[in-house]
């Protein structure tokens, strides 16, 4: 555990912590929240030791173990296996236990064509991932997780979520999509206004708790004021009286030592909106048999065909580097395609926001000056109101590109997006440098746009809230997904998704298949194919008796209504009749049962043998 107590650090006038204090218990999986540059990652480096607090104590316990995603890359070995290897505890018998980083390694997203690479022929993505693998592979007492989600790719981010969530230490994690923190979390921690506030429960419980107390502060404000000016006009009414010179004095010390309430600053929010372009037509571009590969051999995108709608919300989804970005540089027309054809509507009106765009800006250029940049008819007046939006006031709206953070020029380029009028909107990984409240802001601005939006995310979160179609990059191919996130993943799903992580007691000590469990598992399945297949079984030998009988009845009768036709006895003619008929249609029930139940004696038979069949291999 980790306890801090009357914490205070600042940079010049910025006051990030003030007077702060909070514990992390045993057990507990911590989400940070809080505004880019408001103290997430100053924290993380004042429990690290890499930076020291003005005053105050941060108590760890000796021995206490503290994992961290390292952003610094240095690697010691001449492969990725060895290298996190490296990072495995020691044991004093001398296991190997490098089935463990290998488990790790491949729910990152490394093959095992992988292991044996250099980590430095890595690209530095993956160079991270690397880094993570080793911090997960150390099993510390503590990981400390600063916007691992940055590096991943979908399927890997599926994979982390289900490693958290079985992590029964302790976890402090920092990222932009609220949707996995709240998944892997017991507890939420809020930097706010100087100070901190912990919650058990989600983000949206430690902000309703924030909004609650602030309420309750300004509701206490307000009265305060009240009773200080009538307090204020009492002594200034009578402080010249005489008579009244010692009730004056009383409460002029009375005044004194109340503390007064300081109204509270706005916190400053991203809002925004795109400028929607008119469309009337029906589809804004329309892909046809599109093929594409930089290598001859191999194709990144083959035969792909989709149109866009004037509303559509399309998500291109799939792991890293199999094609995302590239698809979208061939829709922008940056690319040529192999073959194929992309048709744009005569008045379609794109803006691009591209995974390496902020590498564009000119480093020499002011806000203000990247903002004019993007469209002739921009004025100084539009780009000022712009900067505003993005949180870029007065002379902020004056800083040097090459003085801003990741999250403020990923701002620059949006507002870059709001200069001109757009129907289709065509985002690459926009909130990667973005905080939690601003990427939420997008996710409004992009629900309001009255146009198309195709975007590339491995943001579940996301996903879920917009995506009314996919594009899937998986096994090796990209198809059209009709549907929604949730759609997908309960109809489809990931091909060789990597099964959830499992927490150390359930793991195998070692690679070989527990034969005993396996025999185990395998009578346990024996005996309920015997009691599902005999059940069934058993029915339809009840039904086929049924029926039998029944057809003996319905003989019987015939038989003896021909007797009672002889005889002229009309009221047992009536009553053979009537129960001839209630057989027939009873049998006819009983064979609509029967045709039901042979096909499914004979899948659930199959059904059967084939997970037996699967279980003998195993074995």
């Amino acid at each position: 555990m980790i306890q801090v107590s009357k914490l205070n650090k600042s940079y010049g006038q910025q006051v990030l912590f003030d007077n702060v204090g909070f514990t992390i218990n045993p057990g507990e999986r911590v989400g940070l929240v809080g505004r880019n540059g408001h103290g997430k990652t100053t924290l993380f480096r004042l429990i690290l030791g890499q930076e020291q607090p003005d005053s105050g104590t941060i108590g760890i316990p000796a021995g206490y173990k503290i994992g961290h995603l390292s952003q610094h890359i240095r690697f010691a070995e001449d492969s990725v296996l060895k290298e996190a290897c490296l990072s495995l505890p020691h044991r004093e018998d001398g296991k190997d236990e490098s089935y463990k980083a290998e488990t790790i390694l491949t729910g990152l997203g490394f093959s095992i064509d992988d292991f044996n690479l250099d980590p430095v022929r890595l690209s530095g993505g993956f160079q991270v991932r690397l880094n993570l693998a080793k911090t997960l592979v150390s099993d510390p007492n503590m990981l400390l997780l600063d916007e691992p989600t940055n590096y991943l790719d979908i399927v890997s981010l599926r994979w982390l979520e289900q490693f958290l969530r079985a992590w029964k230490k302790e976890l402090i994690i920092i990222t932009h999509d609220r949707l996995f923190m709240d998944s892997v979390t017991t507890h939420t921690m809020a930097i706010h206004r100087c100070g901190i506030k912990k919650v058990s429960g989600s983000t949206a419980d430690v902000y309703q708790q924030l909004l609650m107390e602030e309420e309750v502060y300004e509701k206490t404000r307000i009265n305060d004021e009240k009773k200080r000016k009538e307090i204020e006009q009492f002594i200034n009414r009578f402080r010249a009286k005489a008579t009244k010179a010692k009730a004056v004095q009383s409460r002029i010390k009375a005044l004194e030592k109340k503390e007064r309430l300081e109204k509270l600053s706005d916190t400053k929010n991203l809002d925004f909106a795109f400028n929607s372009a008119p469309f009337t037509g029906r589809h804004l571009m329309e892909a046809t048999d599109l093929s594409f590969g930089f290598d001859p051999n191999v194709s990144l995108v083959d035969g792909l065909s989709f149109y866009v709608g004037k509303k559509d919300r399309i998500a291109i989804i799939g792991k890293n580097g199999k094609g995302k970005t590239t698809l979208l540089n061939l829709l922008a027309k940056e690319l040529s395609l192999v073959s194929g054809t992309i048709n744009h509507h005569n008045y379609l009106k794109f803006a691009y926001f591209g995974q390496t765009n902020i590498n564009r800006l000119d480093p020499r250029k002011t806000v203000e000056e990247e903002i004019m940049d993007a469209h002739p008819d921009c004025t100084r007046g539009a780009a000022r109101n712009i900067c505003g939006v993005m949180m870029f006031p007065g002379d902020d709206a004056l800083k040097k590109v090459r003085v801003l953070s990741g999250g403020e020029k990923s701002r620059v380029l949006l507002g870059k997006l709001l200069v001109k009028p757009a129907n289709m909107l065509m985002l690459d990984e926009p909130t990667n440098h973005l905080d939690m409240e601003s990427t939420e802001s997008l996710l409004e601005a992009l629900d309001d746009f009255n146009g198309a939006v195709i975007i590339v995310t491995h943001s579940e979160m996301i996903l879920h809230a917009i995506a009314t179609r996919l594009i899937v990059f998986d096994g090796g191919e990209a198809t059209l997904f009709e549907g929604t996130y949730r759609d997908f993943l309960d109809g489809v799903g990931w091909k060789n998704e990597i099964p959830p992580a499992q927490s150390e007691a359930k793991v195998s000590e070692s690679k070989t298949v527990d034969r005993k469990l396996l025999r185990r598992a395998r009578a346990e399945l024996i005996n309920e194919k015997s009691r599902t297949l005999s059940a069934l079984q058993k029915r339809i030998d009840e039904i086929e008796s049924e029926i039998i009988s029944l057809e003996e009845t319905i003989t019987q009768g015939n038989e003896d209504i021909l007797a009672a036709s002889i005889n002229s006895d009309g009221e047992t003619i009536k009553r053979l009749s009537k129960t001839i008929h209630d057989s027939q249609s009873k049998i006819e029930t009983l064979f609509s049962e029967l045709e039901r139940l042979h096909p499914e004696l004979e899948d659930r038979t199959k059904e059967f043998e084939e997970r037996l069949s699967g279980m003998e291999a195993t074995y």
